[in-house]
C-alpha cells in the first residue's frame, strides 16, 4: 500500500478523495488567494498523474474539462490523479492570459519561494503538486482572437511521452521543444513527463474541443493503468508534425478567408484576401507549403506582418490527418454543435 501524500499539509490517505485549497498569495484587500485542487487517489500504489488548466487566464476550456472529470466520480485502480482546473486564478478573476505583474506564468518557472509573483506562484506549483507526480497533462488554448484545433505538443522523441501521446487520441501531434520557463521544461528537469493539449480560443467554451480533452485524458489514464481500459469506436490515427510556421500577413487590411480550421490544404493555395475598405484587394495569402491548418486568426482585421494561418507539415501523409480531423469531428460534433 502507498504512503500518504501531503499537499498544502494535509494529508491524503490510500483509497481517499480530497478537495483542497493551494494558498499562493493575498490580494490588496488581504483576501487570501489560492489554487483549487482534487486529489483521487486508489489504493493501490501506481503512477500519479496530474492535469492543470488556465496556466494563462484566459484559457477556459480546460477548467470545463476538469470540472467534467471531477463529476464524472472516477474510479481508479491504481495510483493517484490531481486535478487543478485553475493554477492562474488571478488570471481567470481579472479575464486576463497574465499575472497581475503583467507576465506570463508559462515564462516563469521553475520560480521562486522570494520572487514576483508570477515567480511564487509558479514555485508553489511546481513543488507542492508537479515534483508528485510521474506525468502530467497540461491544458491551454489559442491565445485571444486565435484558435487551435486539438492537438498534443510534447517532446516526441521520448519514447514514453510518445506513447502517452498516441494514446491521446487526436490526429495531430506536433514534436515540439521546450520553451525557456515553462512549466513543461521544469516538470521535464523533476523527472515528470507531460503533454501539452492545445484546443479551442480565449475566453470561450468550445464542444469539440472540450470533449475531445476529457476523452484524450481517460485515454491516457486507461493507458497507464488508473481506469479501466476503454472501448474506443472508429480510432483516431495520430500523424507528428516535426514541423509547422504561421503564414502572416504581407499587408494590412480586412480580411476575407478561405480555410477553415483543419483543413488540407496545397502549396500555393490562397488561404485569404486582404481587402481595403472601399473593397480593392490589396493581397492575396498563399500556403508556402502543402499542409494541415492547425491554428488561425479569427478577427477579421490583420496589419502587416500578423499570423493569420498556423499550417503543420505531414508530407505524403497531409491527406490523411485531414480524413481522421474529420472522424474526430463526426465522433464529437453529432453530439453538440456548442460554442458558448
Amino acid at each position: 500500500m502507498s504512503e500518504a501524500l501531503t499537499i498544502a499539509g494535509v494529508d491524503i490517505q490510500p483509497g481517499t478523495q480530497h478537495q483542497l485549497e493551494l494558498p499562493v498569495a493575498s490580494l490588496y484587500t488581504d483576501t487570501q488567494v489560492s489554487i483549487p485542487v482534487h486529489v483521487i487517489r486508489a489504493k493501490k500504489d501506481g503512477p500519479k498523474v496530474f492535469v492543470s488548466a488556465a496556466v494563462h487566464g484566459d484559457e477556459l476550456n480546460g477548467i470545463e474539462i476538469i470540472r467534467r472529470l471531477i463529476q464524472s466520480k472516477l474510479k481508479l485502480l491504481k495510483g493517484t490523479l490531481i486535478l487543478v482546473p485553475m493554477v492562474n486564478v488571478y488570471g481567470v478573476l481579472n479575464q486576463s492570459r497574465y499575472m497581475p505583474d503583467r507576465r506570463d506564468l508559462n515564462r516563469c518557472f521553475p520560480g521562486s519561494p522570494k520572487g514576483s509573483l508570477a515567480g511564487r506562484v509558479a514555485y508553489t506549483f511546481l513543488n507542492s503538486i508537479v515534483q508528485h507526480c510521474d506525468y502530467g497533462i497540461d491544458l491551454h488554448t489559442g491565445a485571444i482572437h486565435r484558435s487551435n484545433l486539438p492537438q498534443i505538443r510534447a517532446n516526441l522523441d521520448d519514447e514514453q511521452t510518445l506513447a502517452l501521446a498516441q494514446a491521446f487520441g487526436v490526429p495531430v501531434l506536433l514534436n515540439a521543444n521546450v520553451r525557456d520557463g515553462s512549466l513543461r521544461e521544469a516538470a521535464v528537469n523533476k523527472g515528470t513527463r507531460v503533454l501539452l493539449y492545445e484546443a479551442g480560443q480565449a475566453l470561450r467554451f468550445d464542444e469539440l474541443s472540450i470533449q475531445t480533452g476529457e476523452r484524450g485524458i481517460l485515454n491516457v489514464l486507461s493507458s497507464l493503468g488508473l481506469i479501466r481500459k476503454r472501448r474506443l469506436r472508429k480510432k483516431i490515427e495520430p500523424f507528428i508534425a516535426n514541423r509547422s510556421d504561421w503564414t502572416r500577413a504581407s499587408a494590412s487590411g480586412f480580411v476575407c478567408e478561405f480555410a477553415k480550421l483543419g483543413a488540407y490544404v496545397e502549396k500555393g493555395q490562397v488561404l485569404a484576401e486582404i481587402n481595403s475598405p472601399l473593397g480593392e484587394l490589396i493581397q492575396s495569402v498563399v500556403s508556402n507549403r502543402t499542409g494541415i491548418v492547425i491554428g488561425k486568426q479569427n478577427i477579421p482585421l490583420v496589419l502587416e506582418g500578423d499570423a493569420m494561418f498556423h499550417v503543420a507539415y505531414f508530407g505524403s501523409a497531409a491527406d490523411e490527418v485531414a480524413e481522421h480531423i474529420e472522424i474526430m469531428n463526426d465522433q464529437i460534433m453529432p453530439l453538440t454543435t456548442q460554442t458558448i
